[in-house]
């Protein structure tokens, strides 16, 4: 058996349909998760990763995703995460994959992007499992963001118009975990996981119109205004580390990594064929 903690989310809801696609026993762990949310089969389990316990036995693996409402709820993110560990060694788990970040080495001063993500890192790589590692750059997902002033203005308003980054679909993040889950081999690796191509904001507007066969137009902010509307949901700190990975991204950043190939043995999917699945979101 398997247990996948953020079941509902943008890598994990499609991480428990492959793994049960493949005929694995799964547990779908989330906080808000019901039965509706997961394919028949699956075992949906509601928990708070900070409050109680998860449900290991029986299971052999666990797919790890560490939220910012866990990391705010802890004293120590690497202790929790040891016992959290502890708990799935004793109950017979085996392997573990973790979703971290990019940040771990790109932005080891952040506390938010690097510091936290590498002491999760180390408790994962302490703890007697067999392990393995990804650390996904910035997701296509992001998009969403969006969806309501497409729908609305058949606009997008981004700061760093024609920056480009290798931003990832989270479905070959999912894929890439599937495999580290169910193959041998992938134990003891780190994979920076990263789209096939670099992409600009203004170029993903305009995939997002090609999929709905209109044109999106691309409004460009500064920096300043960006940072108004980031720091409504999401503290300074953060938001100034993610205005500086987007506007002047490092070469790490930059850089398409071979890893998602490597895993898969196929390229990963670029930001129209994320665009033209989740189209309907925009329309």
């Amino acid at each position: 058996m398997i247990v996948v903690t953020g079941a509902t989310g943008n890598v994990g809801r499609t991480l428990v349909r492959l793994l049960a696609d493949a005929g694995e026993t799964v547990t779908a762990v989330s906080r808000k998760i019901t039965q509706a949310d997961v394919p028949a089969g699956v075992r949906a389990v509601a928990a708070d990763m900070a409050a109680e316990p998860l449900p290991f036995e029986g299971a052999e693996a666990l797919y790890l995703l560490i939220s910012g409402d866990y990391i705010g709820a802890v004293a120590s993110p690497r202790e929790a995460i040891a016992e959290l560990l502890a708990d799935a060694k004793a109950a017979g788990v085996r392997r573990v994959v973790l979703q971290s970040s990019q940040g771990v080495a790109t932005r080891p001063e952040s506390f938010s992007h690097g510091a936290l993500g590498l002491a999760v890192e180390e408790a994962v790589i302490a703890s007697g499992l067999d392990w393995t590692i990804l650390r996904p750059g910035g997701f296509a997902s992001n998009a969403f963001a969006w969806s309501e002033q497409v729908r609305r203005q058949r606009a997008v308003a981004a700061p760093f118009g024609d920056v480009g980054l290798p931003i990832i679909d989270p479905d070959d993040i999912a894929a890439v975990g599937a495999v580290a889950l169910l193959e041998s081999g992938h134990a003891g690796e780190i994979y920076e996981l990263t789209g096939p191509v670099v992409s600009t904001p203004r170029e993903r507007a305009a995939a997002i119109g090609a999929a709905l066969g209109e044109t999106v137009r691309f409004e460009e902010q500064t920096r300043e205004e960006a940072r108004a509307q980031m720091v409504v949901f999401m503290p300074e700190p953060v938001a100034d580390t993610t205005l500086a990975i987007i506007g002047t991204p490092r070469e790490g950043e930059r850089r398409v990594s071979g890893d998602v190939e490597r895993v898969l043995g196929r390229a990963g999917q670029p930001f129209e064929a994320w665009a033209a699945r989740n189209v309907g979101a925009f329309r």
